[in-house]
């Protein structure tokens, strides 16, 4: 049996996106149980170097959401990238998930082949459809998601392994 590149992305993204969306809530609760400001979770992060959770989040939407207009061979719906608060992530998350769910499957299973490049500076990569899903974008998506989740979980939000499966 082969799975279909919408099964493989479509059903990941949203599961994840949705997985953001409760921390989210969950960040919010635990700032209020606290007495701390919920956004300055925002500007939360695990190294100097690395992106806050604003920027994880952002990440996890600009993956999934150009993931699919790749396939699909369309433009990605465009966000700027201005988020710091929580609700405004929560916002992204909603447009995100609507984008994600508006795919069509069929026209995302015939982007397997469609040739795909990815340009980082001077660095270009080419993949087609089925390897872009395989080799970067889903991996790509998971570190920002599991990023995401290591924040929370170093700033004390009361989150684990049951919360990032979605079974909690």
């Amino acid at each position: 049996m082969t799975l279909s590149l919408h099964r493989l992305t479509v059903p990941a993204y949203l599961r994840g996106l949705r997985t953001l969306t409760r921390y989210l809530d969950h960040a919010a609760a635990y700032a209020r149980a606290n007495g701390t400001d919920p956004d300055a979770l925002a500007a939360a992060r695990l190294a100097p170097d690395m992106l806050p959770l604003a920027g994880q989040i952002q990440r996890a939407s600009d993956t999934s959401k150009n993931a699919i207009a790749r396939l699909l061979g369309a433009d990605p719906p465009r966000f700027a990238d201005q988020e710091t608060t929580l609700e405004e992530l929560r916002e992204r998350l909603v447009k995100t998930i609507a984008y994600v769910e508006s795919a069509d499957p069929t026209a995302v299973d015939a982007g397997a082949a469609r040739a795909i490049t990815l340009t980082f500076g001077p660095l270009s990569r080419g993949f087609d459809g089925e390897s872009y899903v395989l080799e970067f974008a889903l991996p790509n998506f998971y570190f920002h998601l599991a990023t995401a989740h290591a924040i929370l979980r170093q700033v004390g939000v009361p989150i684990g392994k049951l919360d990032y499966l979605g079974a909690a």
